[in-house]
């Protein structure tokens, strides 16, 4: 079971002015599965994307992005779950435009107007004409307060649907900022299989949401990893409607800019985080703080050593205070010039070794009570600069081989 998250209350998910989103079951893989989403934007919102930088990556992938490049403006994305329409050459990008075309003719927009987002199994022809066939019953379910439903229909090997909303006050004028997500295997950046859509009724230009999309993805989507496969079709996209009447911020010189920014890197990082605590047979949710390096790309290398080792998360997931696993895998990250005598690393509130062996004090039942919690902080300090990053990980279970040995069964 998920560590420590439950379904999001869709009470609490905040329409956003200018989006409405349905959903739809094509029966793509599960009869009767809502497995397909429409979110349709409003006239001359802006909208900026990041997609996976795998190489393989999926034709979804490959249209979006161009689309999205396409200067003609964002109307709708369509998504699919159970098929992700990776290594299907030519013409997976063909079904991708065509499923593009039929609902831009449905919408009377476009198909350039139109991203399409796939997730499931990779190396199967895309089923377009179930798609298409679903689109009439998507459209017809739009409502601007869909977002918990939305959520549902776009997750696969997920348990819980991952959604959240917040407010923000921007010069006495009050916003709203909505994002879902699914992902629970293949997670690894960069990007994080992951999709997330993120959604403000902010009036924002296309080069300062493109800053706060960088902004947000590095502290949540990039700083996570359930098994270090970094996925052919992830892709976050963010959408600003900005159809309440203010002014346009512009750039970061706008005073609203850093706290609107916050609000959107708050919603991805309870995204991200949800990730993790739903990932593919997870136990525990593991943070990894790595302190006192020379920049943050080289606390980034320390930590994703440490999170996206399978000795570690084994150990984690058996409780086992078997450590010397954790400096294993700092020695390994690429520091070369890394001084095993000045590092300190800490379980929780537990100090476990420093002076290049185990510290003095540390005594293994104290490890063992730190490892039977289901949230657990392992911090190291490299003390050769003033540089920090922080990773979220789990742990490695049985069922995480189950999953994935069964999963298209």
């Amino acid at each position: 079971m998920p560590v420590k998250l439950s379904p999001p209350d869709p009470a609490r998910l905040l329409p956003v002015p200018g989006v409405e989103l349905g959903t739809a079951a094509a029966g793509i893989r599960k009869p009767g599965r809502k497995d397909v989403l429409v979110i349709r934007i409003a006239r001359d919102s802006e909208v900026v994307g990041v997609f996976t930088q795998n190489r393989f990556c999926a034709a979804p992938v490959t249209v979006a992005r161009e689309h999205l490049h396409a200067e003609s403006g964002v109307r709708a994305l369509l998504v699919n779950t159970g098929n992700a329409n990776a290594g299907t050459g030519d013409e997976g990008v063909a079904r991708a435009r065509a499923a593009c075309t039929a609902l831009a003719e449905l919408l009377e927009v476009s198909a350039l107007q139109v991203l399409p987002f796939s997730t499931g199994v990779i190396l199967e022809p895309l089923p377009h004409e179930k798609i298409i066939a679903a689109l009439p019953a998507a459209l017809a379910d739009l409502r601007p307060d869909n977002w918990a439903a939305a959520a549902e229909a776009i997750m696969t090997t997920d348990i819980v649907p991952k959604a959240v909303s917040r407010r923000v006050n921007l010069d006495g004028v009050e916003f709203v900022v909505t994002g879902i997500a699914k992902g629970s295997g293949m997670i690894h950046p960069n990007m994080a299989t992951m999709l997330a859509f993120v959604a403000t009724d902010a009036p924002v230009s296309c080069e300062a949401l493109e800053a706060m999309l960088r902004h947000g993805v590095n502290r949540s989507f990039n700083c996570i990893t359930v098994d270090g496969d970094t996925s052919t079709n992830d892709a976050c996209i963010l959408i600003a409607t900005g159809v309440t009447a203010a002014p346009v911020i512009m750039d970061d010189a706008d005073p609203r800019f850093a706290a609107l920014r916050e609000a959107v890197t708050g919603v991805m990082t309870t995204l991200a985080q949800a990730i993790v605590r739903d990932g593919e047979g997870a136990t525990k949710f593991i943070t990894v703080r790595v302190e006192g390096g020379r920049d943050e790309a080289e606390c980034k290398r320390v930590a994703y050593a440490v999170a996206r080792s399978p000795l570690v998360k084994t150990a984690f997931f058996a409780s086992d205070p078997n450590l010397g696993r954790i400096l294993a895998a700092v020695g390994y990250a690429g520091i070369d010039d890394l001084d095993v005598n000045r590092l300190r690393l800490h379980l929780g509130d537990v100090l476990v070794a420093e002076k290049g062996g185990r510290a003095a004090g540390y005594r293994e039942e104290d490890g063992r009570r730190v490892m039977a919690g289901s949230d657990i902080l392992v911090r190291i300090e490299l003390d050769r600069g003033q540089a920090a990053a922080t990773v979220w990980t789990c742990d490695f279970s049985y069922d995480y081989v189950k999953i994935n040995a069964e999963y298209r069964t």
